[in-house]
C-alpha cells in the first residue's frame, strides 16, 4: 500500500511564504512525476506545478516566478516552495505522484489528502 502525507500548510499573511512537504511511503518501486495541486472552494482542483523524474518542471502561469517545485528521490518526497503568496492562492493543496508499486507492473497516481493554506490579505 502506498500512501501520500503532506505536511506545511497553515495562516500566512499576504506577501508571506510557506513551504509545503509531501512524502510517501510503502511498498514503492519508482516514481516518475511528482505534483501539485490545489482546489479552491467553489472551483475546479487545478495543477499548479509538476516535475518529471528527469527534472523538467511546468508551472501554471498564476504561480510562475512565486512558487518552487523540487524532488528528493533518495526520500520520496517532493516539495513546494511558495513566495509572495496572495489572497487567490487560498486553496487545499493536493500532492500527486505517479508510482509504480513494488507488485504492480505499471504506474498509476497517488493523491495525498491535502493541506490547507489560507492566505489573508
Amino acid at each position: 500500500q502506498v500512501q501520500l502525507v503532506e505536511s506545511g500548510g497553515g495562516l500566512v499573511q499576504a506577501g508571506g511564504s510557506l513551504r509545503l512537504s509531501c512524502a510517501a511511503s510503502g511498498s514503492i518501486f519508482s516514481i516518475n512525476a511528482m505534483g501539485w495541486y490545489r482546489q479552491a472552494p467553489g472551483k475546479q482542483r487545478e495543477l499548479v506545478v509538476d516535475i518529471t523524474s528527469g527534472g523538467s518542471t511546468n508551472y501554471a502561469d498564476s504561480v510562475k516566478g512565486r512558487f518552487t517545485i523540487s524532488r528528493d528521490n533518495a526520500k520520496s518526497t517532493v516539495y513546494l516552495q511558495m513566495n509572495s503568496l496572495k489572497p487567490e492562492d487560498t486553496a487545499v493543496y493536493y500532492c500527486n505522484m505517479r508510482i509504480r508499486a513494488v507488485l504492480d507492473s505499471y504506474a498509476v497516481d497517488y493523491w495525498g489528502k491535502g493541506t490547507l493554506v489560507t492566505v489573508s490579505s
